[in-house]
This record gives C-alpha cells, sequence and structure tokens, in this order.
C-alpha cells in the first residue's frame, strides 16, 4: 500500500513540475514515464488489494464477531429482563396473595372470636337458666316440705283441738 502511495505522490510531483498548455488548465507530461509509473501501480496493487481485501475480510469478521456478541448480549438482556419482570410479577402476586391470606385470616379470626362469645354467652344464658330452674325446684321442695310441716303441724294443733273439744264435750255432759 505504502508503495501505491509514493508511486501517486510522484505523479502528483509530475502533474506539478510539467509545463504548462497555454490558456488551459492542461500540463504536459512524458508518456512513458506515466505509463511506467502506471505499470508499478499496477504491479504493486495486486498485493495492496490483497492487503486490503484481507483487512476488508478481517474487519469484516471483527464486525460479524461484535454484532453476533451485541445479539448474545441483548438477547441475554431481554432475558434477563423478562426474567426480573416475572420476577417481579410473581412478588407482586405473592404480596398480593399474602394480603388476601392475611385479610380472610383477620375475618376468620374476627368471626372466631364472636363465634366464641355468642356460644359463651349461650352457655352463661344456659346456666342461668338451669339456675333459676334449680333455684324454682328447691324452692318449690323447701316450700313443698315447710308446707309439709304447717300442714302436719296444723294437722296436730286440729287434732289436739279435737281432743280437748272431745274431752270438754265429755266433761260438759258428765262423762269425764
Amino acid at each position: 500500500m505504502m508503495r501505491i502511495l509514493d508511486l501517486l505522490t510522484e505523479i502528483e510531483e509530475i502533474c506539478d513540475t510539467s509545463t504548462g498548455v497555454p490558456l488551459t488548465n492542461k500540463v504536459m507530461v512524458d508518456k512513458a514515464e506515466m505509463l511506467e509509473i502506471l505499470k508499478e501501480i499496477r504491479q504493486a496493487l495486486p498485493d495492496e488489494i490483497q492487503q486490503a481485501q484481507f483487512v476488508m475480510a478481517e474487519r469484516q469478521r471483527i464486525i460479524d464477531e461484535a454484532k453476533q456478541e451485541y445479539d448474545l448480549l441483548i438477547k441475554d438482556a431481554e432475558k434477563q429482563a423478562e426474567m426480573l419482570v416475572d420476577q417481579h410479577e410473581i412478588t407482586q402476586q405473592a404480596k398480593q396473595h399474602s394480603n388476601e391470606l392475611v385479610s380472610t385470616a383477620e375475618r376468620q379470626c374476627l368471626d372466631l372470636k364472636m363465634k366464641t362469645f355468642e356460644y359463651i354467652d349461650q352457655t352463661l344464658y344456659d346456666f342461668q337458666d338451669l339456675v333459676d330452674q334449680l333455684q324454682n325446684k328447691m324452692i318449690g321442695e323447701a316450700l313443698r316440705s315447710v308446707q309439709e310441716r304447717f300442714d302436719k303441724t296444723n294437722d296436730k294443733i286440729q287434732g289436739t283441738r279435737d281432743e280437748v273439744k272431745d274431752l270438754a264435750y265429755k266433761t260438759q255432759v258428765g262423762e269425764i
């Protein structure tokens, strides 16, 4: 490549130092000298072109590798982003599910407390009713017992009175 650049520089020098054609922007050059330089350029070109083609191929290979690496990085980044979104979504769903579970547990706890209070109240009511029944029964039995005693006492008093009346009658009639 350097050889070609040198030869092109030589052509520029020839043009700059050549005799100009009056009233035109043209110069006169030695045909043989120009043809010789062009021949050398042609001879140098194949090596330079091969080197340029190699450089171009190497450049393309590097670009292709970079593109493949870029594509892989993009795909990996997309997968990671998707995974993060999925994880975020899973986390959000888990939080929502957790909140629902807590809310359900709180409602069930409140329901259980209310049912417990209702059960305790009903049990105390039933116990209170049983105490009332026992009280009525005991009072009833006690009253019956007292009534029976009063009745027996009255019966004895009546019996004694009857005996006293009978004795008084007998005394009055002179039987005693």
